[in-house]
Formats: C-alpha cells, structure tokens, sequence
C-alpha cells in the first residue's frame, strides 16, 4: 500500500511539472506576432539608392585655377556642389561640356557645352530655351575663392540616357561671366579650368 501512494505522488509531481513546463513553452498568438516582428527588423535591410560622381579641377589656360565638384544623385534628383580657388575676384560661369577630355592646355578638348536637347545657350530654366549644361554664374571673393551648389532632375549619374548621364561629360570654369544671351556660350571668355566627371 505505501509503495502505490509513493507511486502516485510520484506520478503527481511528474505531471505537475510537465504542466508546468508546458505553461512555459506556451505562446499566444500575441506573442508570436511580436517576435516574428521583431525578427522582421532584425533582418530587414534598407537599400537607398543613391549614386556619387567627383570631379577634380586642373587649371587651364596658364590660371592657377583648381577645385573639386562632386555630384549625388537621390531618387531623381541631382545635387552639385563646387568649391574653386585661384580665381580672380568677381563672376565666373561654370557649365558642363560634352567630353571629360581635358587633355589640352586651353581645356577646348572638352568640346562645347553639353546640349543634348539641341536648345540654344540660356539662363538654366529660361523658356526660351537652355542648354542642360547651362549651370551658370557664382562669385568669388577676394581671395579668388568661390563655391556654386546647384540641383536638377534633368541630369542623372550614370543611368544611360543620352539626354541625361552626366557621366563622361566635363566641368569647364570660365574667366568671365556667362551673359545667357551669346550664342553658343554666352560669351565667358577663356577656360580657366576643367574636370571630368567619374564615379
């Protein structure tokens, strides 16, 4: 008889505890959702699609102007920002040309402003028409310095279409300025310094 009731608790406390481990391991629909939300963004991963040119300035035309430009490109929008030294003090024009060839002296191996769309030379938006390479005119200070930020989605950073890759294209620093009416350039005097653009 006490080997039956030491049996019995025995089995009592073997079920008692394997209840107890299956409140445990029990979840409710609750918890399963969180945890495969949080797995969710443990391994989700965020791409961005952003793309990146740069551009490095050599003087031209016996200057002593030099600089760098980079490009970013985020969704449709391209953003240029160019920091220029060795300038005199005043407007310079600044466009982009058809080749990133900067081999001669007086940067002309550039060729002439990049201008897909065949408009003519213009202010940048002008409704009489522009060409895509038509950035335009900043300053620089008295120590010749000089920065020009600039943004567009008519361009694009290596996406194939003639239209709008600005890959390949070329930098040009004009000495003067850019007076958006003389046809093809707008009149701004020497190339002072050029820069391909490169990914």
């Amino acid at each position: 008889m006490k080997k039956v009731s030491i049996f019995i608790i025995a089995l009592t406390l073997v079920f008692a505890v394997a209840c107890k481990s299956d409140k445990k391991e029990t979840k409710t629909n609750t918890d399963i959702e969180v945890e495969e939300t949080e797995a969710q963004s443990e391994t989700t991963t965020v791409t961005s699609d952003v793309k990146y040119a740069s551009v490095t300035l050599e003087s031209k035309s016996n200057s002593t102007v030099t600089g760098s430009v980079t490009f970013i490109q985020e969704g449709n929008t391209v953003a240029m920002a160019a920091k220029i030294s060795g300038l005199s003090e005043g407007t310079h024009a600044i466009h982009l040309h058809e080749k990133a060839d900067c081999s001669s002296d007086d940067g002309k191996s550039s060729g002439g402003h990049w201008n897909p769309t065949a408009q003519p030379h213009g202010k940048w938006g002008a409704p009489e028409g522009f060409h895509l390479g038509d950035i335009g005119n900043f300053e620089a200070d008295a120590e010749g310095n000089g920065t020009i930020t600039f943004s567009t989605d008519k361009w694009c950073i290596g996406c194939g279409d003639e239209t709008k890759d600005i890959l390949g294209k070329a930098i040009i620093v004009h000495q003067g300025t850019d007076d958006y009416k003389s046809q093809p350039s707008g009149a701004a005097g020497a190339r002072v310094s050029c820069g391909g653009v490169i990914e």
